[in-house]
């Protein structure tokens, strides 16, 4: 449905996606550049059960494993236009769809951080939903991403924006990835990973979900959802619908 295309980072040099203008700092991990085939094709929508600190010595995936973003986001967007019937609001629009698509790329390229790893967050809090609820626990969680106390969202205290514009959408996938004034978007996630190597975007997944990673290095254990950081190393190699194998929740 999309062309491939390679997009340079100095085409969105100063856009000004971010509450708090989180960027990766780890220059090892810096993706300065969006190029949509950027993996190993489509991979397999099979679930393995991870356990461990995230490393390749533990078994998790290198990320050669990776699926491209191209393939990624092709196989999620079924998902996308089904994924809000658990909400009891409406489905995806295309033109909702091809804006989540845009707003990744361009913060993807304001942040440094991986387009793969933030449509793998979406995918993981939002199954892609426009109009998720905004979920509460010790604060708000809105949006695509249920990022830490944000203001964007197509469904906010019992008003339901249909269609719900570009500017919302691109504002949560913005809050979600570089920060939002009270909480840390996935950019300052992967800064406080600790690892300059792949291992890094799995422990920025249990830090985006729980605040830490526990002292053991443990990936399942702590606070949140503890098959996490499984189900996101899964959706980065093609995980889509298949049976979810992980006994931790």
């Amino acid at each position: 449905m999309f062309a491939k295309s390679v997009i340079a980072l100095s085409a969105l040099a100063g856009a000004a996606y971010a509450a708090t203008n989180e960027t990766v700092t780890v220059s090892a991990l810096q993706v300065t550049s969006i190029v949509d085939d950027d993996g190993v094709g489509a991979g397999a929508n099979t679930y393995t059960f991870y356990t461990g600190d995230g490393s390749t010595a533990a078994g998790w995936p290198a990320l050669d494993d990776w699926v491209s973003f191209e393939d990624m986001f092709t196989a999620n967007q079924e998902l996308m236009t089904s994924g809000c019937g658990q909400y009891d609001v409406a489905d995806d629009t295309t033109s909702e769809i091809d804006e989540i698509r845009s707003a990744i790329n361009e913060v993807a390229l304001a942040t440094y951080v991986d387009h793969r790893f933030i449509l793998a967050i979406i995918m993981q809090e939002s199954t892609g939903c426009v109009r998720v609820p905004t979920s509460s626990y010790s604060v708000p969680n809105p949006g695509l991403m249920q990022d830490h106390d944000g203001s964007h969202s197509c469904n906010s205290d019992g008003t339901v924006q249909d269609p719900c514009p570009d500017s919302e959408i691109e504002g949560m996938i913005s809050e979600g990835t570089a920060g939002t004034e009270s909480g840390d978007g996935l950019a300052n996630c992967i800064n406080e990973a600790g690892v300059s190597t792949v291992e890094a975007y799995y422990r920025a997944a249990r830090i985006y979900n729980s605040g830490s990673v526990a002292s053991s290095g443990d990936l399942g254990v702590g606070a949140g959802t503890p098959c996490y950081a499984s189900d996101v190393a899964n959706r980065l190699t093609g995980w889509t619908t298949a049976e979810r194998t992980c006994t931790l929740d």
